[in-house]
């Protein structure tokens, strides 16, 4: 009598339990279903810009599914993009604490995921922490060494704060240098370093910034912006150092004006060569040369209106292309 009592009690448990089971399985499903339903929902009010709408969304969706990493992902980008940097009210610093919440428990769940981790870096960034944000920044460094892009990412970072902290323009540098080095016959990261070097402050270092737009031109020999941009260079050295010698400013004149017009050579119909050719002519041999300045000027006059000619076409053009799209 005991044992038969025995096996029923057995029965009777295992009922329930698959009971049990059944019911938790089904409930689990159909919580799987409500979150998915709100995370859809919080996506598409994100993608339209209603991002305190789509945060209500993505929290609804993370209480049926708290293993729903991308509604953590992208509630906290939502909360990023309503917060303003340099506003430091009360309720703006608390989006950003939200913001940094719920990205930081998207990298506890996915902590090799690079979005993740860059929007991070980004978000601290916003808030002006250097080192927090420099951890991120590196992290992108380590999952992804043999990217180029991402030590451009990490060396504009660096140049952010290098007026700030006079060790961070080496690290910035060899950040652009790696860049290179990852892939050295890209003309891009040569672009990058001449960019950097010519806006450090207070004096931007112009003769390195020209020796990487020479690189820049030794592989790329038929594009006309990397004559361009050497021809500026040439320019804003002669014109915003005044107290070099007379002989070098002349010489800078004359190589951004070669410069120059080796771009208007290569592409006739890119306007901005025109522009600084005419400002070369007026704002330094004008000066340099007083005997010469009424035929500089004329020169000057001459490439300034060809200049407001291409961008007047330029316009045009493009009112038209915006017209022609609206009938397709």
């Amino acid at each position: 009598m005991d044992n038969k009592r025995g096996r029923l009690a057995v029965v009777i448990w295992l009922t329930l339990s698959v009971l049990f089971f059944l019911t938790s399985c089904q409930k689990l499903r159909v919580n799987y279903i409500k979150a998915n339903y709100h995370f859809n929902k919080a996506n598409a009010l994100f993608t339209d810009g209603q991002y305190r709408r789509a945060i209500t969304e993505y929290e609804e969706a993370i209480k049926y599914n708290p293993n729903l990493i991308d509604a953590y992902r992208f509630a906290g980008e939502a909360y990023k993009n309503l917060f303003r940097p340099g506003d430091d009210r009360p309720d703006n610093l608390e989006k950003a604490e939200k913001a940094l919440e719920y990205l930081n428990k998207a990298y506890e769940f996915s902590p090799h995921n690079k979005e993740i981790i860059y929007s991070l870096a980004d978000m601290y960034d916003k808030l002006k922490k250097f080192d927090e944000a420099e951890k991120f920044y590196l992290k992108i460094l380590e999952l992804e060494p043999g990217k180029m892009d991402n030590y451009y990412v990490v060396a504009e970072f660096y140049k952010r704060y290098a007026a700030e902290k006079e060790e961070l323009r080496s690290k910035a540098e060899s950040m652009y240098l790696r860049r290179i080095e990852a892939d050295p016959e890209n003309p891009q990261g040569y672009a990058y370093l001449a960019n950097y070097y010519e806006l450090i402050q207070p004096v931007p270092e112009f003769d390195k910034a020209n020796d990487y737009w020479e690189k820049r031109i030794t592989l790329d020999p038929e594009n006309a912006e990397a004559y361009y941009a050497k021809g500026v260079n040439r320019w804003a050295k002669a014109y915003r150092l005044p107290q070099l010698p007379l002989e070098e400013r002349l010489r800078l004149a004359q190589e951004s004006l070669k410069a120059l017009l080796k771009a208007i050579e290569l592409d006739p119909n890119y306007p901005e060569p025109y522009a600084y050719v005419s400002v070369v002519y007026k704002s330094v041999l004008a000066k340099l040369e007083p005997e010469k300045e009424s035929r500089y000027n004329a020169e000057a006059d001459r490439y300034s209106e060809r200049f407001q000619e291409l961008r007047k076409r330029q316009a045009e053009r493009k009112k038209l292309e915006e017209e022609l799209k609206k009938l397709k």
